[in-house]
């Protein structure tokens, strides 16, 4: 349950990552901690620990005597999960969401394959439920539906690669497809050809057959990447 404290922190804490995210606090730019607190009616104690969070994601550094600067892009945890979602509210969306979709296009078929070699038969019995999960929910606007089975499948996918490093990256990988969805670029049901492939994808992982499942990925991504041509250009 949410206490009245950690609502005013997420509160803030969104605001101002948006913000920043969004430009609205050019690199350089000095937010004073007391005209934080006056402006979003919270205590000092609340932008502190707000600060605290956006320094840990590099959006920001505190020096005293001199306040909290926001520092630039170029220094932000772009795989940070929160800060994915705030640079794809904004209007710099199309470009942050081709950038993660070319990101997942060389990292997933690499997980795929694999996959293909490790996947216990818990994790293919998994990747095949969630596949038809997709495809039950790929007809008559069930977008939400559809995102929950296709964030499961490719997490499962990362995770049975048996590689850590993929496996941190389902985080990333949810945060794109949910952007796609939640800022409607998607269409309203889902590319039948695209629910097809993973459907064939679960197959390829079961069979072992680490070439075809590193193939079928790629198509997916190479898919991803031309949904973005037509819907964010």
């Amino acid at each position: 349950m949410t206490t009245p404290a950690q609502g005013l922190h997420t509160h803030v804490l969104d605001a101002l990552g948006l913000e920043i995210a969004a430009g609205q606090h050019p690199p350089g730019q000095v937010l004073r901690t007391d005209e934080l607190a006056q402006r979003f009616d919270v205590s000092r104690t609340v932008v502190r620990e707000v600060v605290r969070v956006l320094e840990s994601m590099h959006l920001v550094e505190s020096r005293r005597r001199v306040g909290v600067t926001v520092r630039p892009a170029e220094a932000w945890n772009v795989y940070d999960p929160q800060v994915i979602r705030w640079r794809l509210a904004g209007a710099d969306r199309p470009r942050q969401l081709r950038s993660l979709t070319v990101l997942r296009s060389a990292i997933e078929p690499v997980a795929a394959s694999l996959a293909a070699r490790h996947a216990t038969p818990e994790q293919c019995a998994e990747l095949t439920e969630r596949a038809l999960g997709m495809v039950a929910t790929s007809r008559g606007q069930q977008l939400e539906g559809y995102l929950a089975h296709d964030i499961a499948f490719h997490r499962i996918v990362l995770n049975a690669s048996g590689n850590e490093m993929f496996a941190r990256l389902g985080d990333v990988v949810a945060e794109v497809l949910a952007g796609r969805t939640h800022h409607q670029v998607m269409f309203e049901d889902p590319d039948p050809a695209a629910v097809t492939l993973h459907v064939r994808l679960a197959e390829a992982v079961r069979a072992g057959d680490a070439a075809e499942a590193e193939r079928l990925t790629k198509e997916i991504a190479v898919g991803a990447l031309h949904e973005l041509d037509v819907l964010a250009p």
